[in-house]
C-alpha cells in the first residue's frame, strides 16, 4: 500500500527532470529505499548494481558514515552561513584552499554554487564581466561542441548541443555557436586520431574567424562528452583546442562536472593532457552527490581582471546557498576518501571495466566500445558494417533501461541506443564483472527481441 500510495502521489505532484510528463505518469515511479557501496535497493527489496553512480555523481559510493557524520557535525555547529556581507564559514574557506592546491596551474579562485548547471551559467556571467572590465563588451560570442552538455539552466542549455534541451525553449541564443564533435565512431572522416584533431582545430579556427576573433568570448568543452553518449576524444585533442584558444585570446572553459574527482582516473581530467583552463566547472563528484554543490574555478588573471574592473563596486552575482557550509563539510570529507584509496581503486577498476566491456565487441548488436577510467559506453547497432543505430521508433532508451533494471543493473540508456557507465569508484572486482555479465544478458535479450530482429534483417 505504501508503494502504491507513493506512486500515485508522484503522478499527481512531482515533476521529474528531463522526462516526458505524460510518459512518466503512465509508467509510474520506481522508488529507491536504501543504498550501500555500489548497490541500491528499491521499494520491492530488489538489489541493483548502480552502474551509473546515480547521475554520474556518487563517485565515492553510498553509505560512507564519515560523510554522514561530517554533515551532521556541521549542521549541529553551523547549519548555514551566508557568503554575502563579507561573512563566511570555515568549511567552504578550507575547501576553496584544498581545491586550489589540487587544481591545475593557477586555478586559485573558487566560486561555489549548487550544481553543474548554475556553475556553467555563472561562468557566462563572469566571462561577460571579464570582457566588459577590459572595455571589450563586443566579445559576447560563445562557442561549444556539438553533442556537448553544459547544463539545462537558461544560459548553459544553449551551449548544450542536444536537441531535447532546445526544443520548445527558444534555444540556442544567437550568441551561442557550435563546432562538430570529435565523435570518432561516427566521424565522417574516419577514426584516425591525427585527422580528427586536425579537423577539429580547423573547425574551431574557422568558427572564430567567421564570428571575428575580436568578438569571441569563450570556448566550452567537456574533456569527455558525457550526455552526448560518452564520446572520448583522441589523446592530444583537448590540448590542441586549448592551444587555439590561447592563440586567439579566447577564454577556455573546461566543463569537468562529470569528469572531475576520479571519474577518468586523476582528480581532474585536464591533468591527463597537462592543460590549464581559464575557468573550470565542477559539481557531482565534488560531494559525491550526498548534498548539492557546484563550483567555478578561475585562473588568477580572470579573477584579477574582474576584481580590477569592479573596483569598490560589488560584482553582482550570487546565490543564497553559495558556499553552503554543510555542502563544503561533505566535500572536504569526500576529498579525504578519494585520496585515501578511492582514486587508486577507481583507476584499477576502470581498467577492469573497459577490458570487460571490450569483450562484448563481438556481440552482433555492439558497434563500438569506448571509455576512459570509470566512464564508458557501449553503442548498439543493427548493422555493424553500416553502423545503423537502433530504430528511434522502438524507444531504445526506455526499452534498454527497463531491460537492464530487470537484470539488476542501473545504467544510462541514451536515446540513440547507447549504454552509458559511470560506476562508483568503490566498486569491487565482482561488481565490475557483474556489470559486464548483466550487460551481456541485456544484449542477448535484446537480440531476441522480434522488433530488433526485424530491424537487423532490413
Amino acid at each position: 500500500m505504501l508503494t502504491n500510495s507513493l506512486v500515485e502521489l508522484d503522478r499527481r505532484h512531482l515533476v521529474h527532470p528531463v522526462s516526458s510528463f505524460q510518459g512518466h505518469e503512465a509508467r509510474g515511479v520506481r522508488v529507491l529505499r536504501h543504498a550501500k557501496g555500489a548497490t541500491v535497493t528499491d521499494d520491492e527489496g530488489r538489489d541493483l548494481i548502480d552502474g551509473f553512480a546515480g547521475l554520474w555523481c556518487v563517485n565515492a559510493g553510498y553509505g560512507h558514515e564519515s560523510v554522514v557524520e561530517a554533515a551532521a557535525t556541521q549542521m549541529r555547529e553551523l547549519p548555514y552561513a551566508t557568503g554575502y556581507f563579507d561573512l563566511g564559514a570555515e568549511a567552504p574557506i578550507r575547501l576553496a584552499a584544498e581545491l586550489a592546491d589540487r587544481a591545475p596551474g593557477d586555478l586559485d579562485h573558487t566560486y561555489f554554487c549548487l550544481g553543474g548547471s548554475d556553475a556553467v551559467d555563472s561562468t557566462i556571467r563572469f566571462i561577460r564581466y571579464f570582457w566588459h572590465a577590459q572595455g571589450k563588451p563586443e566579445r559576447d560570442q560563445f562557442i561549444s561542441v556539438e553533442q556537448g552538455y553544459h547544463g539545462s539552466a537558461s544560459g548553459g542549455a544553449g551551449l548544450t548541443a542536444l536537441p531535447v534541451f532546445h526544443t520548445g525553449f527558444g534555444l540556442p541564443y544567437d550568441w551561442q555557436h557550435k563546432i562538430p564533435s570529435h565523435y570518432a565512431y561516427r566521424n565522417p572522416i574516419g577514426s584516425d586520431d591525427a585527422a580528427i584533431i586536425s579537423e577539429s582545430v580547423a573547425a574551431l579556427r574557422a568558427k572564430i574567424e567567421y564570428l571575428g576573433p575580436e568578438r569571441v568570448a569563450a570556448f566550452y568543452v567537456e574533456p569527455i562528452q558525457g550526455s552526448g553518449g560518452v564520446l572520448v576524444p583522441p589523446k592530444g585533442w583537448i590540448k590542441a583546442m586549448r592551444d587555439v584558444c590561447t592563440e586567439y585570446g579566447v577564454l577556455f572553459v573546461a566543463d569537468e562536472v562529470i569528469t572531475g574527482f576520479g571519474r577518468t582516473g586523476p582528480l581532474f581530467a585536464c591533468e591527463e593532457e597537462d592543460i590549464v583552463p581559464d575557468l573550470m566547472t565542477l559539481a557531482k563528484g565534488l560531494t559525491s552527490g550526498y548534498v548539492p554543490m557546484g563550483a567555478v574555478m578561475m585562473r588568477d588573471h580572470v579573477y584579477q581582471t574582474i576584481a580590477r574592473g569592479a573596483g569598490a563596486k560589488a560584482v553582482g552575482h550570487g546565490f543564497t546557498y553559495s558556499a553552503h557550509p554543510v555542502s563544503a563539510a561533505v566535500a572536504l570529507e569526500v576529498l579525504k576518501l578519494y585520496e585515501g584509496g578511492l582514486l587508486e581503486n577507481g583507476r584499477r577498476q576502470g581498467e577492469r571495466l573497459l577490458k570487460g566491456l571490450a569483450g562484448l565487441a563481438d556481440h552482433p548488436l555492439v558497434g563500438d566500445v569506448r571509455g576512459r577510467g570509470m566512464l564508458a559506453a557501449v553503442e548498439l547497432v543493427t548493422d555493424k558494417a553500416r553502423k545503423t543505430p537502433l530504430p528511434a521508433a522502438l524507444d531504445p532508451a526506455t526499452r534498454l533501461f527497463d531491460r537492464a533494471w530487470n537484470e539488476g543493473l542501473i545504467i544510462r540508456a541514451f536515446a540513440q541506443g547507447v549504454f552509458g557507465y559511470a560506476p562508483p569508484l568503490c566498486c569491487t572486482d565482482d561488481e565490475i564483472d557483474q556489470i559486464v555479465a548483466r550487460t551481456r544478458r541485456v544484449l542477448d535479450l535484446t537480440l531476441d527481441d522480434p522488433e530488433i530482429r526485424a530491424a537487423m534483417a532490413q
